[in-house]
């Protein structure tokens, strides 16, 4: 059977890695279970994943049905700075997607393959709005914890006092939550945040949240039981996750990364069973010189193996490439490998991996928990610092070596010393290893067949298929 005749579900990401990356694993499971799946966003992104993962225009079968890429003009030059001003970048994806999306969707139903769902990721809420000019439903993958979508949530219904101009150290509760001081807080609803813009852009989710008739979230139930529980009363949730965890292992060839991946399961197999520590953060995050020197000098005093991935700066981004202390190198000698960027999923799964040093992004520790990979958290903003309350005090698999930008100051190599021994030898360690196998397994049993979200998951693509047989007989009667 060809693609024309399957359901056609059309996912719009928001062009960042940590957005394409939960997305697109959602576009394969739906593809797995029979449905056409159209991968979309802007071809600013869609330039980078085609030169770093191989991808083609064909659709590619992925289980019963298929998965293909479209992406779509963002109406400036590929070198155009103002795409870093996420205050200029977001209206204007805005303006071109409200034009550019119709037209795609119809020139899909012209040549016989209708789309009969939208979905899309947070800070590009307009998707379901364009969803419903058009008759056609909507869902919404929600990137980050249930916690941070409750904390969102009564922040932007003004349900509890949040840190403010005159308190800015208020702790906040939030029903079935644990107490979160104010630098726990996700950091852009904090007065004195940076990134206005990024607290607007998630908000605007909110004023649009009545729209989808789903919220899939890449979490799983078990994890967070109580605030699933409690928010779903309040808005159609369904956790799915984690999406990283393959329950038969879908074509792991389709990919979205940016950057190509060094080769880095070679140089692990060389190494004993948990012994290395590895330490990424993320796509987004960058850090002081100074803290750099820090992490590097902590990493030779405590004598642990580690793979550090370092990722360059975006040209036109401001940023500055880091830099690795005179001699580091050689000093680590065998026991140190830097990379520009790592398969993740396939590093934390692997046995000589012992603890993960993360900025705690929800990709990242979802992606740990579900290795069963304790934590050292290193949080620096946003959703982070919420994340890292919950994988060290309540998922109890981490350690904390800072408190994320808030904090303002660089961690000493003392303290690096110190959380890296911690994490990698004695009672500590164990205990956190402990937990994390825990989760592991929770978040097999999750995915797997008759799991709670594989019912989910079920219940949804179900759904999707009731809901395209009336949007084609609302079609016929037009």
């Amino acid at each position: 059977m060809g693609s024309e005749a399957l359901v056609h579900v059309f996912l719009v990401s928001f062009p960042g890695q940590g957005h394409v990356n939960p997305l697109l694993r959602l576009g394969k499971r739906l593809a797995s279970r029979g449905l056409l799946v159209t991968f979309s966003a802007p071809e600013s992104i869609g330039k980078q994943m085609r030169e770093a993962s191989n991808i083609t225009d064909e659709p590619t079968p992925v289980g019963d049905g298929f998965i293909r890429f479209e992406f779509f003009e963002d109406g400036w030059d590929e070198d155009d700075p103002r795409r870093y001003d996420l205050d200029a970048y977001m209206p204007q994806i805005e303006l071109t997607g409200k034009e550019v999306l119709p037209r795609m969707i119809k020139k899909h139903e012209e040549e016989n393959r209708p789309v009969s769902c939208l979905v899309n990721n947070p800070f590009i809420p307009w998707v379901s709005d364009v969803a419903e000019t058009l008759g056609l439903p909507s869902a919404m993958l929600w990137v980050q914890s249930c916690a941070c979508l409750s904390t969102y949530y009564h922040y932007y219904h003004k349900t509890v006092p949040f840190p403010s101009e005159i308190e800015p150290e208020i702790d906040v509760q939030l029903p079935s939550m644990p107490v979160l001081k104010y630098d726990e807080v996700p950091s852009f609803l904090h007065p004195s945040t940076p990134y206005p813009f990024l607290r607007r852009a998630i908000l605007g989710q909110y004023k649009n949240l009545s729209k989808p008739f789903c919220i899939l979230m890449d979490t799983f139930q078990e994890l967070e039981h109580e605030v699933i529980e409690y928010m779903s009363k309040l808005c159609p949730i369904k956790p799915i996750g984690p999406l990283c965890k393959n329950p038969k292992a879908i074509s792991s060839a389709i990919r979205g990364d940016f950057l190509k991946a060094d080769d880095c399961v070679g140089w692990l197999d060389s190494k004993p069973p948990s012994s290395v520590v590895y330490i990424s953060f993320g796509s987004v995050v960058s850090l002081k010189q100074g803290q750099i020197h820090e992490i590097a000098y902590g990493l030779l005093k405590s004598e642990v193996s580690f793979l550090w991935v370092m990722r360059p700066p975006q040209k036109d981004s401001g940023f500055e490439a880091s830099v690795l202390p005179d001699g580091f190198l050689e000093a680590a000698g065998d026991k140190g490998k830097v990379v520009q960027w790592s398969p993740q999923e396939q590093v934390l799964s692997h046995p000589s991996v012992a603890c993960f040093v993360t900025h705690c992004g929800w990709n990242s520790s979802m992606e740990a928990i579900s290795s069963g990979v304790p934590v050292v958290a290193f949080p620096q903003w946003g959703d982070q610092v919420t994340d890292a309350k919950y994988l060290v005090d309540e998922f109890k698999v981490g350690i904390r070596m800072c408190r994320g930008e808030a904090e303002n100051r660089i961690i000493p190599r003392d303290e690096v010393e110190k959380c890296l021994r911690e994490a990698t030898n004695g009672p500590k360690a164990a205990e956190m290893k402990e937990n994390a196998l825990k989760w592991k397994k929770a978040a097999e049993e999750a995915v797997e067949e008759g799991g709670s979200s594989d019912q989910n998951m079920k219940a949804f693509v179900a759904e999707v298929k009731r809901l395209s047989v009336n949007v084609s007989m609302k079609k016929a009667k037009e």
